[in-house]
């Protein structure tokens, strides 16, 4: 396993939506492996592919993980299923805006099905920062940062200080 070089805003790559994986292959097993110890290095609780130039439906999470309860996951192809009407703003950050937290507002319980990297098919609700951690790595593999998420001001407001660092 190696730690992958984090790709960072305003990498055009991250506002890429990028297509399924195909097969299970050794290469994806190994970029997987290598997308966990990244996370974990980083040190953050969650990393999708165009985070790591990987420019697949692939990200791995870890919401326990720092709180000494790891429960990393493997998400090939998600999709979300269910989205609850609930919402709540939470803090964001994220590993490809170093420095940078948000407020966003989101969904506080989704459903999700996904491919695990042993080829098994996985459908789980996700509540609390699950949720967030979830639809924080598919919006990377649609195309979407945090950026995105905020209105006109605050976004100006947050890119130039994380120009200016």
């Amino acid at each position: 396993m190696s730690v992958l070089e984090i790709v960072k805003w305003p990498d055009p790559r991250l506002a890429e939506t990028c297509p399924q994986v195909e097969a299970i292959t050794p290469e994806i097993e190994q970029l997987a492996a290598d997308m966990l110890e990244t996370m974990y290095a980083a040190p953050g609780r969650g990393l999708a592919g165009p985070q790591v130039g990987a420019m697949l439906r692939i990200f791995v999470m870890d919401v326990g993980w720092k709180e000494g309860k790891p429960d990393p996951l493997v998400c090939i192809n998600p999709m979300l299923q269910e989205v609850g009407e609930d919402r709540a703003t939470n803090i964001e950050g994220c590993l490809s805006i170093p420095g940078v937290s948000a407020e966003i507002s989101r969904p506080t319980q989704v459903q999700m099905v996904w491919t695990g990297v042993n080829g098994g098919r996985y459908v789980q609700s996700f509540d609390g920062f699950g949720a967030v951690c979830v639809q924080h790595e598919l919006d990377h593999l649609d195309g979407v940062v945090t950026f995105d998420h905020l209105d006109a001001e605050t976004r100006a407001q947050l890119i130039a200080e994380y120009q200016a660092q």
